[in-house]
């Protein structure tokens, strides 16, 4: 370099040298794989980030305090190859490749990755604005780790999410919004505005096509806006933002405008653009304004092509090296669905912090025989568990000083303070998608829905929780406890009685608790409160204040085993496999009838307990299975399946269901005499089957 060469107006917080061989590595990258390997078919799905690459490397560079973490997207690359990604992992994640980050599990661009040095970047998954609400739970982990749990170090970590501007009409990334400005999160928005989401351009996602002007009158939130692809602008305004960030005051949106020099993905030919519109795009390439920045000023033009060379060769042998790699085992693709104690995820809960709770009993120790209802069971548990674990933390819609729509938080929040148990604002993809970030950040979330229907907005976090242990090859786990009231009461309706637990059965990677008593309450939630994996712990609405399900408390120390039922009624005539509010409608049924019926509570629907129903349909060899969701794809359609596979040639008659019709709870009693299965049915059902 000339001595009497001007430097360049670049910002001495970045390693310019290193952003340059990313940022050729990762153009490089992403014009092999549209030109070579996907045509090839050895990437079936691209998703390139050319044009995004410049403020990515940029932010990377300044995530590298303890805990800073980020949520990333499909076009992130740039920021994870910063982050510390290696090549050959890159290629080999789109190439469904064993080395790669999810080891063929998933697209190869949906990113996760503990910390190397920089940012712990946390699991994203395919659904746009999912990544929003995890980050402002990741942020909110670090207030309480440092205000609750006195971890001072990690004060100024941050957390970052990143989002396209199509992904700003979304449900997460307003909920995140909400979160973040209301609690004063260190959560710094980057929005990299390319002006379309797939073919639809900004005005359609955006009134006026700018999120940060639109936002400019928002409470508690910093914003930066310029442009990403001017070397001096760019890094003045990430550093800036991510400056203010760490003072923790409260949160900031950075937006970033950059071409999009690709379709969305390799099956996009951008028809929908006009020629002048793509020329003008590639006119903002920000590798053309890196090299204008740099040559002559801070390198010749020969050092610059020597950079190229470099960068070529260590894609071409990082290919190679991917394509040497074999396809993942089949074999394997059941691994890591539910935690192994021998096999502890890397982040996430207390697993991932290396600590341990007492393991408990399973045998009741009363400390008084005076009976309790569910509700005081769940809020006595709850109380025990905040004590033992100052990880462990409440929150919901009214759980605070109301104590919950149901009183089960009732008093918790004057016990362990605003810290620890707290109200949120009305949207349950954020209180599920931030109990998500806590968990990943080392913390034990119990979020409460207050009714079963009112967890359907929660659907994408709900499902994608299940399946990150599995997603990121048991990298991360989120295990929180998901508190969920729900089912008939004295009324009903469509919006408040509802159970559907075959829904929350057919997510991959959830335990399903349905306790019907309050001593079974105690001793699940227990479990699922010092358990490894994400549980629904349903808590029905019926039997909150029944005085049938009313026992002693059953002891401090008192867990119950997940996936083993509860024998009630030993019997020799027939089987009744229940749960939930039907075992005390079955128990009055039996009070009828002139037989030997054995009653079995299953407890858990997932895992449930396969060995007990078959040992006793075994023994009665007649069997009827109640339950008060609709029979169509039901849960009892599993167990009955299970017993004509297993247990086929001992039945000397068919397997009964009784559940209810394919109509939701309706609000007339009369009318939910037709829908619930009363206990005159469920008589009639087993008198029908032991005629038979």
């Amino acid at each position: 370099m000339n001595d009497e060469t001007p430097t360049p107006n670049l910002h001495t917080a970045f390693d310019w040298l290193e952003v340059t061989r990313l940022a050729l590595a990762s153009r490089f990258m992403d014009e092999m794989e549209e030109k070579e390997l996907t045509p090839q078919g050895v990437v079936t799905y691209q998703f390139s980030a050319r044009g995004h690459e410049l403020g990515q490397l940029l932010i990377s560079q300044l995530l590298d305090r303890p805990m800073d973490g980020a949520s990333v997207y499909y076009r992130s690359r740039p920021f994870m190859l910063g982050s510390g990604l290696t090549l050959e992992e890159a290629f080999a994640s789109d190439m469904a490749r064993p080395g790669g980050l999810s080891a063929g599990r998933d697209v190869g661009v949906v990113f996760n990755m503990p910390g190397r040095g920089r940012a712990t970047v946390l699991p994203m998954a395919g659904d746009v604005g999912s990544q929003y609400t995890p980050a402002a739970g990741w942020a909110q982990a670090l207030r309480y780790r440092v205000e609750e749990l006195g971890q001072e170090e990690l004060r100024g970590s941050i957390a970052v999410v990143f989002g396209g501007d199509g992904s700003v009409a979304t449900n997460g990334f307003w909920s995140a919004l909400t979160i973040a400005t209301t609690l004063k999160l260190p959560l710094l928005f980057v929005i990299e505005d390319n002006g379309y989401a797939i073919s639809v351009k900004s005005p359609l996602q955006t009134p006026g096509a700018n999120i940060a002007a639109n936002l400019a009158a928002w409470q508690n939130l910093q914003i930066w806006d310029g442009d990403g692809t001017t070397p001096e602008e760019t890094a003045v305004l990430i550093h800036e933002a991510v400056t203010y960030t760490r003072q923790w005051q409260g949160p900031a949106l950075l937006r970033l405008t950059v071409p999009r020099l690709s379709g969305h993905s390799s099956v996009d030919t951008q028809a929908y653009k006009t020629k002048e519109e793509l020329d003008a795009e590639w006119e903002r390439d920000p590798l053309v304004a890196l090299n204008h920045a740099l040559v002559p000023a801070v390198m010749s033009k020969a050092e610059w092509h020597d950079l190229v060379m470099q960068a070529m060769q260590t894609v071409n042998a990082a290919r190679d090296a991917a394509l040497s790699q074999p396809p993942p085992d089949p074999a394997s693709v059941a691994h890591h669905v539910w935690c192994k104690p021998e096999e502890p995820q890397q982040i996430g809960g207390l697993a991932g912090e290396g600590i341990k709770l007492p393991v408990g009993n399973s045998v009741p120790h009363p400390p008084e025989p005076r009976r309790i209802n569910m509700i005081e069971a769940i809020r006595r548990t709850l109380e025990v568990e905040l004590n033992v674990n100052p990880r462990c933390l409440v929150f919901g819609e009214d759980v605070g000083q109301k104590g919950g729509v149901h009183a089960a938080t009732l008093g918790l929040q004057t016990g362990f303070g605003n810290g620890r148990v707290f109200d949120t604002s009305l949207n349950e993809e954020g209180i599920i998608g931030r109990a998500v970030g806590m968990a990943m950040a080392g913390l034990v979330p119990v979020p409460e829905i207050q009714f079963r229907k009112y967890a359907d907005p929660a659907t994408e976090q709900i499902n994608n929780c299940g399946t990150l242990r599995w997603r990121t090859n048991n990298r991360f786990a989120a295990p929180i406890v998901v508190r969920i009231p729900g089912g008939y009461r004295k009324i009903g309706d469509p919006w408040h009685s509802v159970t559907s637990e075959i829904v929350f059965a057919h997510q991959p990677g959830w335990l399903l608790a349905f306790p019907s008593n309050a001593e079974d309450a105690v001793g699940l939630l227990r479990t699922a409160l010092r358990n490894n994996d994400p549980v629904i712990f349903f808590e029905h609405r019926a039997m909150l204040d029944a005085g049938w399900a009313r026992r002693p408390y059953p002891g401090d120390e008192f867990m119950l085993p997940f996936g083993k039922a509860h024998i009630l009624h030993p019997g020799e005539d027939l089987t009744l496999i229940t749960w939930g509010a039907m075992v005390e409608r079955c128990e009055l049924a039996l009070q009828a009838v002139d037989a030997s019926v054995e009653l079995i509570d299953l407890r858990t629907i997932i895992p449930w307990d396969k060995e007990t129903a078959l040992a006793s349909v075994r023994k009665t060899s007649k069997c009827l299975i109640v339950h008060e969701d609709i029979g169509v794809g039901g849960f009892g359609a599993e167990i009955a399946a299970t017993i004509a596979d297993a247990a086929f040639l001992d039945l000397d008659g068919p397997i009964l269901r009784l559940t209810a019709p394919s109509v939701p709870v309706p609000f007339s009693t009369h009318l939910m005499e037709g829908v619930v299965p009363t206990v005159a049915q469920i008589r009639g059902k087993i008198e029908e089957l032991l005629a038979f």
